[in-house]
């Protein structure tokens, strides 16, 4: 079983709290009886959820965080002008398919966050704040996230005014530099050569010097490498996310090295 059905249940709103707590309690908490199902007249029982008589693990709460997180802020875009968008859904559908090769039971989970989060409360503002509140000490996974956002907004090969706007947005709340953000937004753009997406992957201009660019693949490849990710939270299924990630950022270097002839 892996960590998906470990962890939800009907306790796991309480577990998380806030806004995201409440979608991940319409979302799962029909699943299972409530928590106290693990407690009886002789005291708490075992939880074959995994979380136990002492409550969930650190990791399993930020696995669960980023998962929720992740498709409520998806949901929210989907609905940016007020109603579902088919090509959104259709979007988030296929990256969930195509891009993190979800196995059927968190699919399934993806996807009753997703529309728990379309007909429940709370706005992309308190859902991305909750979300930075968890990860601030963790950059690297907000910036992943802000790629998530790209690369579906791109999916249909426009990304318009609105989602643009709700982008930028949690940039801010996730406190992404500009510069971050601009190199992010052009990895995803349309029309730039194969030379500029590069220096884009790496975070650079086209100007840096070759020092600049070794620090900034060293400093990236270890982020986003998918072990690295992985021991701070990231749910299993999104490595696969990071993974690709990682070797966009190999590939970036190489390029730049027979480019610039560095050894």
């Amino acid at each position: 079983m892996g960590w998906i059905g470990k962890v939800i249940g009907g306790a796991v709103g309480w577990a998380i709290g806030g806004p995201l707590g409440l979608i991940a309690g319409v979302a799962f908490g029909n699943l299972f009886d409530r928590a106290d199902q693990f407690t009886t007249d002789r005291g708490p029982q075992s939880d074959p959820f995994g979380a136990g008589a002492g409550g969930y693990t650190r990791e399993q709460q930020s696995q669960m965080v980023f998962f929720v997180g992740a498709f409520s802020m998806l949901a929210r875009i989907a609905t940016i002008d007020g109603r579902l968008v088919v090509e959104e859904q259709r979007k988030v559908e296929e990256f969930i398919d195509q891009d993190l090769k979800l196995d059927m039971q968190s699919r399934s989970a993806a996807l009753r966050v997703f529309h728990a989060a379309l007909s429940g409360g709370g706005t992309f503002e308190q859902f991305a704040v909750q979300f930075q509140q968890n990860f601030s000490h963790e950059p690297a996974l907000l910036e992943l996230m802000i790629d998530i956002f790209y690369r579906i907004a791109a999916a249909d090969g426009v990304i318009n005014a609105a989602e643009e706007q709700l982008i930028e947005q949690a940039a801010r709340i996730f406190r992404i530099s500009d510069a971050l953000l601009e190199s992010i937004r052009r990895r995803y753009s349309g029309g730039a050569g194969s030379s500029s997406r590069a220096y884009a992957v790496l975070g650079l201009e086209k100007d840096a010097t070759v020092e600049e660019i070794k620090k900034a693949y060293r400093k990236l490849s270890i982020e986003f490498h998918p072990d690295t990710v992985a021991s701070k939270g990231l749910p299993e299924e999104f490595t696969k996310f990071a993974t690709e990630k990682f070797r966009a950022i190999q590939e970036a270097y190489d390029a730049l090295k027979t480019e610039r002839n560095i050894k």
